[in-house]
């Protein structure tokens, strides 16, 4: 009975703790996301944040698929001049960056508008590269609202001056996993930040021109 009510506790302790890092994310982010493209202030590079074009069940991810619209209405509207692409390509079959950019030109953005980031395995590698690699010190954020709030905190916290752009979201049954999968990230954010995670691979400096 003694080791079940220490269980309890540890649980609750836990539990309290990955509440208090989802308020702290979302509180640090407040007034700095933005759903309304005439309300965004301008910026020269928009960092769009990686994910998969295609789901596990064979069908064209929303996640990615809103990212990719959001960030073409940016540019389209002169809300960037440059979009910086950062996601996985950690396997030769594999490479979100590369295949944003196939989208993105088809839409109509110029091929010298864009740029990858081939080692964006996570958020936070996404947001200190952005930085050390390729010298941004203000940057545009695109993707959904909770994954925008958290890349905030990180991005601050790595002295990195972010605004975000709300890609559209998915409904909630659509992406229940991923709402869940948040919360543990956001706890994740909060502790790396506290024993200064770097990134995997840094590298040779970009300049975005």
């Amino acid at each position: 009975m003694k080791r079940l009510k220490q269980l309890f506790k540890l649980g609750g302790i836990l539990l309290l703790a990955v509440i208090l890092c989802n308020f702290l994310i979302s509180y640090k982010a407040k007034n700095k996301t933005y759903d309304n493209i005439e309300n965004l202030p301008t910026n020269k590079v928009g960092l769009v944040l990686g994910a998969g074009k295609i789901t596990s069940n064979g069908y064209v991810n929303l996640y990615y698929k809103y990212r990719l619209e959001a960030a073409y209405l940016l540019w389209k509207n002169n809300k960037i001049d440059k979009i910086l692409i950062s996601g996985d390509n950690s396997r030769k079959d594999y490479d979100e960056p590369s295949t944003f950019k196939t989208d993105l030109i088809q839409l109509g953005v110029p091929e010298t508008d864009i740029y990858l980031d081939y080692a964006g395995f996570r958020t936070l590698d996404s947001v200190v590269r952005a930085k050390k690699i390729f010298g941004l010190e203000n940057v545009t954020i695109i993707s959904q609202k909770f994954h925008n709030e958290r890349a905030i905190f990180l991005a601050e916290n790595y002295n990195l001056n972010a605004t975000a752009f709300n890609a559209k979201d998915v409904s909630n049954r659509y992406g229940i996993k991923t709402k869940i999968r948040e919360y543990l990230a956001r706890t994740k954010a909060v502790i790396d930040v506290i024993i200064n995670k770097q990134p995997k691979y840094l590298g040779p400096k970009v300049e975005i021109s």
